[in-house]
């Protein structure tokens, strides 16, 4: 999305929200109409972002798994670089469901905002997302599916992703022939998808207000308030996986700090202004060389790392859906947490390398559905996803380097 594009995202979020709270001075014959036109309209475009939710978990979930099997297949570094991609998306995902509950304790949302909040969001159905959650007692259960088609159609994200990811493992287990023509099928159902959602985020601007002019009605001023709360502590999370990345350069690639932190100045740079790994990729090839990598290891691990590893996601994604359920005075147990950390571990393999509002909604709606948190809060967030999504980026470039260090490291070691 371009500047231009999320500068007026936010002042769609501002206007609506203050505009909603002046609403509150009105007249019930002046403001519920403006209510219920706000809501429609800003209902009608989330549901068009929904609605690409579960082809593009299905599509990105495939062509990730088909290729890190292929991609493990091509010898010792890219199985090597596998390994080390598993261990952190993992790591992050359980980064993200401890230290987020962690941080709402040590900085809660003031209670007055709160509650304000839950006013503005009362007519979200927490309810219907609530029941797609299995209990602590069938939990195990219910992971597997007895129908895919209808764990689909009721955003039983869970059942979803463990079919998927057994239909996309026995992809790889049949001939070339007919394993090609499949991967390349969903990857094009994912393209097509990201177009469709291209299309709905032009709209962005008029759904945000909507939804937003809604919030305001009911929360006033203080869902602002909310708003940089969340901003603060969903970035703190990906400065924590960028720190991680420098712990992983001095201990895994033994690499000095200052000499790693000289090497990153220009991925990282690029990361701030592109907020995209992929456009950051020719940098991070550069950084490697200057540190050492030989260039065989480095043009296999990082764009392995580039294509399938967001480090910072599983983390910050699990820290929205968890901060939203927060904000909703929903409660999470452990069996909600785990949900959450299998869906944002496995869905964020193939996660597309671009700024992270056009796959915001796409990439966390499938953990908060898993969760049983519901995904409507998603469209207001989306509008102050650039200060965050500079953390996320940023912390994968630092984490793409270290991890091939790392990898590099390992295979002289076994070499």
């Amino acid at each position: 999305m371009t500047g231009g594009g999320t500068v007026r995202i936010l002042l769609a979020l501002i206007g609506g929200i203050l505009l909603g709270a002046l609403s509150l001075r009105l007249g019930d014959g002046w403001r519920e109409p403006l209510l219920s036109i706000a809501s429609t309209v800003g209902g009608l475009w989330l549901d068009g972002l929904k609605m690409t939710v579960v082809p593009l978990i299905v599509a990105l979930l495939v062509t990730g798994i088909v290729g890190s099997a292929d991609a493990a297949r091509a010898g010792g570094v890219a199985g090597r670089s596998m390994a080390w991609i598993a261990l952190i998306l993992t790591g992050s995902a359980i980064f993200g469901a401890l230290v987020m509950p962690l941080l709402l304790g040590l900085f809660p949302l003031p209670q007055g905002a709160a509650a304000a909040l839950q006013a503005g969001l009362a007519g979200v159905d927490r309810q219907a997302a609530a029941a797609s959650v299995p209990s602590a007692a069938d939990f195990v259960r219910s992971i597997v599916p007895t129908n895919a088609i209808a764990a689909a159609a009721g955003d039983h994200i869970l059942q979803l992703v463990v079919f998927t990811a057994l239909f996309a493992f026995a992809i790889t287990r049949i001939d070339a022939s007919f394993r090609r023509p499949l991967a390349e099928l969903f990857e094009a159902l994912a393209q097509a998808m990201l177009v469709i959602i291209g299309w709905i985020l032009l709209l962005a601007p008029i759904g945000v207000f909507g939804l937003a002019f809604t919030v305001g009605a009911g929360a006033g001023g203080a869902a602002l308030g909310a708003i940089a709360h969340y901003v603060a502590l969903v970035a703190s999370l990906g400065f924590a996986i960028l720190l991680a990345g420098y712990a992983v350069a001095v201990l895994a690639a033994k690499w000095s700090p200052a000499r790693f932190a000289r090497a990153m100045i220009a991925p990282q740079a690029v990361a701030i202004s592109t907020q995209s790994s992929l456009a950051s990729l020719p940098a991070m090839l550069a950084a490697a060389r200057e540190l050492g990598v030989p260039d065989p290891q480095a043009d296999v691990s990082l764009p392995l790392a580039v294509a399938l590893m967001r480090a910072t996601g599983p983390a910050m994604n699990m820290g929205v859906a968890i901060y939203v359920a927060h904000w909703l005075g929903i409660p999470l147990g452990p069996w909600q947490l785990a949900a959450g950390v299998v869906v944002a571990a496995t869905t964020t393999y193939g996660t597309v390398s671009l700024p992270g509002q056009i796959s915001f909604v796409t990439s966390i709606a499938p953990i908060a559905l898993s969760m049983g948190v519901p995904v409507e809060p998603l469209a207001l967030l989306i509008a102050v996803e650039t200060l965050p999504d500079i953390f996320r980026t940023l912390g994968n470039v630092t984490m793409d380097v270290a991890m091939t260090g790392a990898v590099a490291r390992r295979t002289a070691a076994a070499g």
